[in-house]
């Protein structure tokens, strides 16, 4: 199954499709995110991230990041809702 990123770049939310390896699940839950996915998203240690769920994906988000995601979304939103009215 392909995974998809979503990447906080600098300047926008930017889709992004890649695959950085695999991870295993160990005994107590913990994974170990690929160390070239840890240097594209310049995650750090002790770094907090919201993990999400959609059917059987899993996505995670930095806690730093999810208002920005958040506000990017609405806006994204609203721009769709009116181009639904249009049509």
């Amino acid at each position: 199954m392909w995974y998809f990123a979503i990447c906080m770049k600098k300047q926008n939310l930017k889709i992004e499709k890649e695959f950085y390896g695999t991870a295993t699940v160990g005994e107590r839950g913990q994974i170990v995110i690929p160390a070239e996915a840890r240097k594209a998203f310049s995650l750090n240690k002790g770094e907090k991230l919201l993990v999400f769920g959609m059917g059987d994906m899993l996505g995670c988000v930095k806690a730093a990041n999810i208002e920005r995601l958040a506000s990017d979304l609405s806006s994204k939103a609203r721009a769709m809702k009116t181009m639904v009215k249009k049509s």
